[in-house]
C-alpha cells in the first residue's frame, strides 16, 4: 500500500540541461547571455568594480592594531574581601579563589567598595584602590 511507504525527506538535486521535456534544458535554468549565464565568478567579484579590499586603506605601522593586544581583567576592591587576611595577592592567587577566571594574562586592581582585611598586593593597581587597601591596613608593592 502507497500510505504505508516511508517519506522521502532528501530531495534529489535537479538534473539540468536534459532536453525541452525537462524543463531544465538548453539554458538549464540560467537565463540567456552573460557573464553569469557562462562561466562561475568569484564570490567576492563585484562587476569590475574595485574590490572592497583594495578601497580600504592598509593598516600599516606601530600600534595600529591596539584592540588586538590583551587588555587586563579589572578587579573592584571590595571582591578582594574574600582572601585571607594577611595573604599576598598575586595573579595565582586570584585564579585560585576563582576571582578572576583561569586563562586571564594581566589583573588590575579599581577601586570599587570597601575592604575588611588587611592584604599585600603585588599586582597592578588603581589609585584610588591604593588608598582603600592602605587604609584597611594593607600594602601595595
Amino acid at each position: 500500500m502507497i500510505h504505508t511507504l516511508p517519506k522521502t525527506v532528501e530531495r534529489s538535486h535537479k538534473r539540468l540541461g536534459r532536453g525541452h521535456g525537462s524543463g531544465r534544458g538548453k539554458t538549464a535554468g540560467r537565463g540567456t547571455k552573460g557573464q553569469k549565464a557562462r562561466g562561475s565568478i568569484p564570490p567576492h567579484f563585484e562587476g569590475g568594480q574595485l574590490s572592497v579590499m583594495k578601497r580600504l586603506p592598509y593598516l600599516r605601522g606601530k600600534m595600529r592594531n591596539k584592540s588586538l593586544s590583551p587588555k587586563p581583567v579589572t578587579v573592584a576592591v571590595a571582591n578582594l574581601s574574600k582572601l585571607p587576611a594577611g595573604s599576598k595577592v598575586t595573579l595565582e592567587l586570584l585564579k585560585k579563589h576563582a576571582i578572576v577566571p583561569e586563562r586571564t594574562r594581566g589583573v588590575k586592581i579599581l577601586g570599587g567598595g570597601k575592604l575588611a582585611v588587611a592584604l599585600n598586593v603585588e599586582v597592578s593597581c588603581s589609585e584610588g584602590a591604593k588608598k582603600i587597601i592602605e587604609k584597611a591596613g594593607g600594602s601595595v608593592a
